[in-house]
C-alpha cells in the first residue's frame, strides 16, 4: 500500500509498504508519490529493495538496529515483531506489532501533514513480567539510491548552521546531539539528494528530528543493504527503564521530499508551519511585530529615565513591541549572580515607586507592548535559591559539573523546583502586563544527573519538565507571545514551532554574518519566526562597522527587529530607519506568507535570496554583494515561482544607489529591465541582469504582475 494517498496533480512525500503476513511491512520506498497506486496493495520481493518498518537482527540485518535494548537478564534484545493491525484514516496511519517472546508491543504512527510532508513515531510497551532497559529506538526509512549526496548543519556560538556536505558512502553517518538542547552546532537536519542538489534543482529527501532534547539523526548504507536515513531520541544510561505495562514514544521524526531542491523541502516545512494554531498570527493578527530589544543597547546598566528616552525614540521609528532583557531582577547586576532569583530588583525598580510598572506603562502609552527576559531553567551559584537549596542543581553526585557563564541548570525534574520557578514567573507575568517573554538557556547540559535518583541521567525528563513548564506557562497566559533562544540559536527544532512564536536566530547581530546564518536558518523555519534585527553601525560581536541600509535590509527578511541604542542614533539615521520600519511593516503580509526562494549565483561572492507570493502576484529578491567580485560580468538573477504566463514589471525597492562601481554599470532608474515587463517563464529561466555593486550592500528588486493570461 502507498501512504498517504495523493491527488493526481499533486505529489507528496509518500511511503510505500509491503504488508507481510508474519512479520512487520518492508518500506519499499520514502519519497516523492503520487496516486498511481494509491490503496493498492504492494507485492514484496523476496531479497529485493526496502527494509522493515523497524530493522531487526532477526531477520538478517547487520547493520545498526533500529531498536536496542534488554532486560535485566540479558533477554530480549533481539526481536522479531509480527503485524497484528493496519488501519488508514483520512492522513493518519496507525501500525500495530508483538513479538510474544520478548514481551514487547509495537505501535507505529504516521501522519501525512500540510504541506506534504510526513511524519512518523514509534510507541513501544513492555507487555513482560519484568523491566526493560532501552538504549534506543529510531525511525529509519530507505533512501532512494539515485540520492547520494548527504548536506547536514554545524557551527558554534554567534555561527550556527553551516552547512556541510558528504557522499553517501557504506557505513553509518551519525550525528548526536548531547547537550540536553538542539545545541548551537545542531545537525538541525540531515538531506539526502541527486548529485549536484541545490537550494533550486534535484531531488531531495529531508530528515529532522522534531525534539527539543538530545537527539540523534543517522544515515547508513551497507555492502548487502541500501541507504537508510531517520533519527530519534539519544538515550543516556538508564534514561529509559520500562515497567511491565508502560510504553515509550519516540520524538516525531518528519521526512519531506522535493524536486526542486532545498527550497522545495523548505516551503513543505513553511507551509505546515504556517497552518498551526501557535503561528504567531494566532497572538499578532496584524503580523509579527517590529521588536525593539535593549540587551547591546544598554546589557545590565538599567536606568528608568534612560530605557523611557529609548523608547520615545523606539515609538518614533515605529517600533510595536519594547523588550527589557536580562538585568531586571534581584541581584542581576552582571552575568555572576541573581538566575533563579526572579523578584523584581528593588535595588533598581523600587518597589515603593511601582517596580517595573513606571516602565510598562510608559512603553504601553506610547502604544508599544512590552516584553521580558527570563532563564527559568537556570541558577547561579551567587543566588539565594542556590544557597537555600544547593541540591537542586542537576549533578551526578557530590561534585557540581563545570560551570559555563557562572552557572548551572536547575534540576525541573524535582517537583518543588519546577514549581518554585513556575509560581515566580506566574507572579511577575500576574504583576505586569506582558505581551511577550523572550525565554533563555544559555548553557549546555554537563553531567545532567538528579540527585532525586542517586545522580541517575535526567537530560530527557529535564526536557520534558521544560516542556511541562513552558505548557503551564502558556495556559496560564494565553495573551503571551513566547520566543525561544539558547545562547542565540541553540535551540531551534519543530516540536517547539508548535508552541512558540519566534526564535532568536543567532547572538551574532553583525549583519555580514548574518547572511548565511539566516539563509541556512530558514531551510527550516519559515522566515516570520527568525528573529533577525538591526544592530549597532559598529558590531559588539565582530567590530565590523555596516550601514544601516545593509543592517536593515537583512534584518528584513526575518522578524524584524532592532537591537541597537536608539539614544545614540543621529536624527538622520532615526529618519532612515523609520523608513525601514515603514517598508517591512509594509511587506510583512508577503515576507511571511511566501515562498522563500534561493537563486544560485554565478558570483561567490554574491547571495541572492527572496520571498514569492503564494499567488504568484509578486515577489522580493535581494542581490547581496558580499565582498569584492574578481570580474566586472555581474550576475543573472532568476525568479523561480513566478506563474510563467503572467507579465510582471520590475523596480528597485527601498534604498538604493543608482551610480555605477568602478568599471561596473549605472542601475536604471526604472528598475533592472528599464521598465520593461517580463514574462515569469523569462525571470525562470533567464532572469535579470545585475552589475557588480558595493561590498557590503543589498539591492532589492520589487517584482509585480502587470498582466495575467
Amino acid at each position: 500500500m502507498l501512504f498517504p494517498g495523493a491527488t493526481s496533480d499533486q505529489r507528496r512525500t509518500t511511503v510505500e509498504l509491503a504488508l507481510l503476513t508474519d512479520r512487520l511491512p518492508v518500506v519499499t520506498w520514502c519519497g516523492l508519490g503520487g496516486s498511481d497506486l494509491a490503496g493498492e496493495a504492494v507485492p514484496p520481493v523476496p531479497g529485493g529493495p526496502g527494509m522493515p518498518l523497524l530493522g531487526e537482527h532477526a531477520h538478517g540485518l547487520f547493520t545498526r538496529p533500529h531498536l536496542r535494548g534488554h532486560r535485566l537478564d540479558g533477554s530480549a534484545w533481539s526481536t522479531r515483531f509480527g503485524t497484528d493491525d493496519v488501519t488508514v484514516d483520512g492522513n493518519r496511519l496507525v501500525l500495530t506489532a508483538h513479538d510474544p517472546g520478548a514481551g514487547l508491543v509495537l505501535r507505529t504512527e504516521a501522519e501525512s501533514l500540510v504541506g506534504g510532508v510526513l511524519r512518523m513515531r514509534h510507541h513501544l510497551t513492555n507487555d513482560g513480567p519484568d523491566d526493560y532497559l532501552l538504549e534506543g529506538l529510531e525511525v529509519v526509512l530507505p533512501v532512494p539510491d539515485h540520492l547520494v549526496e548527504v548536506l547536514d548543519l554545524t557551527g558554534r556560538h554567534e555561527r550556527e548552521r553551516s552547512p556541510q556536505r558528504h557522499g553517501v558512502a557504506d557505513g553509518v553517518w551519525l550525528r548526536e546531539g548531547r547537550g540536553g538542547r538542539p545545541g548551537l552546532d545542531a545537525a538541525t537536519m540531515v538531506v539526502l539528494g541527486t548529485e549536484g542538489f541545490s537550494t533550486t534543482r534535484g531531488e531531495v529527501l529531508g530528515v529532522h528530528v522534531a525534539h527539543s532534547g538530545n537527539s540523534v539523526l543517522r544515515v547508513e548504507r551497507g555492502a548487502a543493504s541500501g541507504t537508510t536515513a531517520g533519527g530519534g531520541e539519544l538515550l543516556l544510561p538508564g534514561e529509559v527503564v520500562l515497567a511491565p505495562g508502560t510504553t515509550y514514544a519516540t520524538p516525531w521524526v518528519v521526512f519531506g521530499a522535493a524536486e526542486d531542491g532545498l527550497d522545495g523541502l523548505a516551503a513543505s516545512w513553511h507551509t505546515w508551519q504556517r497552518s498551526l494554531p501557535a503561528h504567531p498570527s494566532s497572538v499578532w493578527p496584524g503580523g509579527q511585530p517590529v521588536v525593539l530589544n535593549v540587551w547591546e543597547a544598554v546589557f545590565f546598566d538599567h536606568d528608568l529615565d534612560r530605557l523611557k528616552a529609548i523608547a520615545d525614540r523606539a515609538a518614533r521609528v515605529g517600533v510595536e513591541l519594547f523588550v527589557l532583557d536580562d538585568g531586571w531582577f534581584r541581584g542581576r547586576r552582571d552575568d555572576r549572580a541573581g538566575l533563579g532569583d526572579w523578584w523584581v530588583d528593588e535595588a533598581v525598580w523600587p518597589a515603593e515607586q511601582g517596580g517595573l510598572g513606571p516602565l510598562v506603562e510608559h512603553v504601553r502609552g506610547l502604544g508599544m507592548g512590552f516584553g521580558l527576559w527570563f532563564e527559568p531553567e537556570m541558577v547561579n551559584p551567587d543566588s539565594d535559591l542556590f544557597r537555600e537549596h544547593p541540591d537542586w542543581v542537576l549533578a551526578v553526585g557530590d561534585r557540581l559539573p563545570l560551570e559555563e557563564r557562572y552557572q548551572q541548570v536547575l534540576d525541573l525534574t524535582r517537583p518543588e523546583a519546577w514549581q518554585h520557578v513556575f509560581d515566580r514567573m506566574d507572579a511577575v507575568l500576574s504583576a505586569y502586563p506582558v505581551d511577550y517573554v523572550k525565554w533563555d538557556h544559555n548553557r549546555d547540559l554537563l553531567e545532567a544527573g538528579s540527585s532525586t535518583r542517586g545522580g541517575a541521567a535526567a537530560a530527557r525528563d529535564q526536557d520534558a519538565a521544560y516542556h511541562r513548564l513552558l505548557d503551564a506557562l502558556r495556559a496560564a497566559h494565553p495573551g503571551v507571545a513566547w520566543e525561544s533562544c539558547a545562547s542565540g540559536g541553540g535551540r531551534i527544532d519543530l516540536s517547539l514551532v508548535e508552541k512558540v512564536q519566534r526564535f532568536w536566530t543567532s547572538d551574532m547581530t553583525d549583519a555580514l554574518a548574518r547572511q548565511q546564518i539566516q539563509r541556512w536558518t530558514t531551510q527550516l523555519i519559515a522566515p516570520e519566526y527568525a528573529g533577525a534585527h538591526v544592530s549597532s553601525p559598529t558590531s559588539h560581536t565582530t567590530g565590523r562597522t555596516l550601514s544601516l541600509d545593509f543592517r536593515a535590509a537583512t534584518a528584513l527578511f526575518g522578524s524584524f527587529g532592532i537591537e541597537w541604542d536608539l539614544s545614540s542614533a543621529s536624527e538622520d539615521e532615526l529618519a532612515s530607519l523609520a523608513g525601514w520600519v515603514t517598508l517591512y511593516r509594509d511587506l510583512r503580509g508577503l515576507l511571511h506568507s511566501g515562498r522563500v526562494v534561493r537563486p544560485e549565483s554565478s558570483d561567490p561572492t554574491v547571495l541572492l535570496h527572496g520571498v514569492v507570493a503564494s499567488d504568484r502576484s509578486e515577489a522580493l529578491v535581494a542581490h547581496v554583494q558580499l565582498d569584492e567580485s574578481a570580474h566586472n560580468r555581474g550576475v543573472w538573477v532568476r525568479v523561480p515561482g513566478l506563474d510563467p504566463a503572467a507579465s510582471y514589471s520590475l523596480a528597485w525597492e527601498g534604498p538604493v544607489t543608482l551610480s555605477k562601481v568602478s568599471k561596473s554599470a549605472d542601475l536604471h532608474p526604472d528598475g533592472p529591465t528599464a521598465g520593461l515587463p517580463r514574462t515569469g517563464a523569462d525571470l525562470a529561466s533567464r532572469g535579470f541582469w545585475m552589475p557588480r555593486r558595493r561590498p557590503e550592500t543589498v539591492t532589492l528588486v520589487r517584482v509585480s504582475v502587470v498582466a495575467s493570461p
